[in-house]
């Protein structure tokens, strides 16, 4: 019972926090981490203890796939090269600057404990970009980049975590074989993932009922990472491909049960990042508790040295290979981009640690030599990057140009799915003509004339105008799903919305009539 009462209050502090987040003006994860250091230090409440395993297992799965099911794939492969050089290369370079860092601060460390703290820290974490990012209107590219980045970065660094660490318990750090050793894992994961993603996508499309069908989404989340751990493989990997394959099957199914699954989805997001924040912030007593042996003065020495290595190394990183990167990517397609500053500057600055770092720091054997200084300065990367970072991130966008010089102004392919989808909407009306041009309240206009001329039911020809508008609409989605890679990935969601929500409105006006008919 006591677990349960925990819950719910740690769900209530949550709601509690994201109000007072929402009224001061600041990211939702910077208040509830804060809050959660504030709860842990007061008297008569008990120790929350955050199991790393089962974090990593109850909030990476879902949070992940709830990424992946929003992400513009379309966008991610266009931005290809920068994801990789910072979800792989970053991930090296700031492990090995930090690790360097740490041996300088702490010469009792050694090369494999130093390399497992700087592969902790080394990534920053998808639900802390995404709970930062989405309050801010930034260049989709930039978005495109970070997100893309946060989601397969997780599992360079966590392959390289459990290198690092079986180096130090046996002794010695060895080079031959490590690149299979991160290939393979990853190559597992990524494939366990597709499996599980066509399966689910299978098995929604064959259920024909819209609660199993989301239950269904949610439980092929945990499937796939657990199978892909199972067999050695990258979870993380196999948790986003799951995710994709999904995303991409959406538009198959009924439009009541995209529209039901968005909400679900959109809740159980906000509660479990809202309690992942709240919980890094709770470990915070329980961290210092196991540090007496350090002077206070000492140990936010290192917490900042490490932090301030770990935000550096990641601006030299963006800023020697995002401009080459860019004449990459414009010798490929053809035609030139050069970015403005504020590109790098905004990438180097975005880059929040959260859950994940934490987990795996707290998942260190007891044994692991310096365990308990290399938890306490994950907790300081998270907190320098999310809190300092964060709040100051709204400041820092004010202050950039963040014009995209890239992106044209109108984009044909674009313009047309519009315009096709406007069509279906309003080109075929449940009755007479209308003088509005507004597709919403003409069909609400249409619906009360076919309402006043017959409130027995339905008329054959009301019957028939909602049946033609629902092939248009049907016809108009299966020309987005068709076009879906020429079309940026925002317009596709919200027309696909359009559409379904014009759809429900159909089908509840003749579900209605049906109902006094009979």
């Amino acid at each position: 019972m006591q677990t349960l009462e925990i819950t719910l209050s740690l769900i209530a502090a949550s709601l509690a926090l994201t109000l007072a987040a929402n009224w001061l003006r600041v990211p939702a994860a910077v208040m509830l981490v804060l809050g959660g250091m504030a709860l842990a230090f007061m008297p008569g409440l008990p120790t929350i203890v955050m199991e790393p395993e089962v974090a990593l297992a109850l909030f990476l799965p879902p949070l992940l796939q709830a990424s992946a099911l929003r992400t513009d794939w379309g966008a991610f492969r266009s931005n290809i090269v920068y994801i990789v050089l910072l979800a792989f290369g970053a991930v090296l370079f700031t492990t090995a600057c930090v690790a360097v860092a740490a041996r300088q601060l702490i010469p009792d460390m050694s090369w494999p404990a130093a390399i497992t703290l700087g592969a902790i820290v080394a990534p920053p974490d998808a639900v802390a970009a995404t709970s930062v990012l989405k309050r801010f209107r930034l260049p989709k590219r930039i978005i495109a980049v970070l997100e893309g980045e946060s989601l397969i970065n997780d599992a360079s660094a966590l392959i390289l975590y459990r290198i690092a660490v079986a180096a130090t318990l046996a002794g010695a750090f060895r080079f031959h074989g490590l690149a299979s050793s991160v290939a393979l894992p990853a190559v597992v994961g990524v494939g366990t993932g597709l499996i599980a993603g066509a399966g689910a996508n299978w098995l929604m499309l064959h259920l024909k009922d819209r609660f199993l069908e989301i239950v269904t989404s949610f439980l092929a989340a945990f499937a796939s990472y657990f199978a892909a751990e199972w067999i050695d493989g990258s979870g993380v990997l196999a948790a986003v491909a799951c995710g994709g394959m999904i995303g991409r099957a959406q538009i198959r199914l009924a439009a009541q049960t995209r529209l039901e699954s968005t909400s679900s989805w959109e809740l159980v997001e906000f509660v479990l990042a809202s309690l992942v924040f709240l919980l890094v912030g709770l470990q915070l007593r329980g961290i210092l508790a196991r540090l007496s042996e350090y002077a206070a003065g000492d140990l936010l020495l290192l917490g900042a040295a490490v932090s301030a290595v770990l935000i550096a190394s990641r601006f030299v990183w963006v800023f020697v290979t995002f401009y080459p990167a860019s004449a990459l990517v414009a010798a490929i397609r053809g035609g030139s981009f050069t970015p403005p500053l504020s590109y790098p500057t905004i990438i180097s600055w975005a880059g929040m640690r959260g859950v994940v770092s934490l987990a795996v720091a707290l998942a260190l054997p007891v044994s692991f030599p310096g365990r308990d200084i290399i938890v306490f300065l994950a907790f300081c990367a998270i907190f320098s990057t999310l809190v300092i970072q964060g709040t100051t991130l709204k400041l820092l966008i004010a202050w950039c140009d963040v014009r995209d010089p890239d992106i044209a102004a109108v984009d044909p392919a674009t313009v047309a799915a519009r315009e096709m989808v406007a069509a279906a909407i309003a080109g075929v009306g449940l009755g007479t003509a209308t003088t509005t041009t507004d597709p919403v309240d003409a069909f609400h206009n249409e619906r009360q004339r076919a309402q006043a001329v017959d409130r027995t039911g339905p008329s054959a020809r009301t019957v028939a105008r909602a049946e033609a508008k629902l092939a248009a609409i049907e016809h108009a989605r299966k020309q987005l799903q068709e076009r879906r890679d020429e079309i940026d990935g925002d317009t596709l969601q919200t027309l696909t919305q359009e559409l379904d929500l014009e759809e429900r409105q159909i089908r509840l006006f003749l579900d209605e009539h049906t109902t006094i008919a009979g």
